[in-house]
């Protein structure tokens, strides 16, 4: 595996490396001991598996609060998507800064987004499958967004948004007063 820096801190690419021979092809997904560095003491709890039918479609951007707060480990695993990371810690020095990655099985690249990052990603292709590994379990009264279409953000999706979820497009606006979330 081959650990490549953002601009966000502890926004990390990694690449994997497709084995293939006349069977198929071959790719670890996760190795813990490859991943130390970027996991520290943190270790996986949950594994979950998205399914989005239209291309186009927009999901996220979410995020939990302390103390539940989560690193992701983002995999597209059929598909193609515009997988994206927001900044939202406080002190950061690129604060509502974001940064996106094209994921796809052709790829082999997965997104690890740190505990006070807003996560999102827009399918490219149709019926994109995603995998994503967290440091910590799904919280109903800990979760948040951000809306996809914040002025403040700016995400520059490459497709028309074509579905998004009413939970998604309720999300407020960031105030012009956010100074961020202690992690």
């Amino acid at each position: 595996m081959n650990i490549l820096a953002t601009a966000l801190a502890g926004v990390v690419v990694v690449e994997t490396t497709i084995v293939h021979d006349e069977r198929g092809a071959f790719t670890r997904l996760f190795c813990a001991s490859e991943l130390s560095g970027v996991m520290g003491e943190r270790r996986i709890v949950q594994v979950d598996h998205s399914r989005t039918a239209l291309a186009g479609a927009v999901r996220g951007l979410h995020f939990q609060h302390p103390p539940r707060a989560e690193m992701k480990l983002v995999r597209c695993l059929k598909g193609r998507v515009l997988d994206v990371a927001i900044d939202l810690r406080a002190g950061s020095s690129s604060l509502l800064q974001w940064h996106a990655e094209e994921l796809s099985p052709a790829n082999a690249r997965m997104l690890v987004i740190p505990e006070g990052c807003a996560h999102g990603f827009q399918t490219l292709d149709p019926e994109s499958e995603l995998l994503y590994a967290h440091t910590a379990s799904y919280a109903r009264d800990a979760e948040d967004g951000v809306r996809f279409d914040d002025p403040r953000i700016g995400i520059r999706w490459p497709l028309p948004v074509s579905d998004l979820s009413a939970r998604d497009r309720s999300f407020a606006l960031i105030p012009a007063d956010f100074r961020g979330i202690a992690v």
